[in-house]
């Protein structure tokens, strides 16, 4: 049996538009709301830096603390985005760079 990971992730746009999701490869999912490919919301809002992850090896667990994030009022997401990145750094801008390899 392989170990997984799960992710729960939040993107931002400029005006620092929230997204919220979960995936079983963070750095596919992210290319794709990069690329456009994810449609709907963070395609519409330009929804694609990634300002904050949690890793988990349980997926429901990782869907669980997916709906409580959800739930959170904006100041509460803002709060926890800020606790580790203080300066919304795009957390994957090292993944795309040319010459980097991206899992696929």
């Amino acid at each position: 049996m392989t170990d997984r990971a799960y992710y729960v992730y939040i993107l931002a746009s400029r005006s620092r538009t929230l997204y919220t999701g979960v995936t079983g490869d963070l750095q596919r999912r992210v290319l794709q709301h990069k690329q456009g490919d994810a449609g709907g919301f963070t395609t519409r809002y330009y929804v694609t830096p990634l300002v904050y992850h949690e890793t988990f090896s349980n997926p429901k667990a990782a869907i669980a603390r997916e709906k409580e994030i959800k739930s959170w009022r904006r100041s509460k997401k803002v709060a926890l985005i800020k606790a580790t990145n203080p300066k919304w750094l795009d957390l994957s801008d090292e993944w795309f760079r040319p010459g980097t390899r991206v899992r696929r």
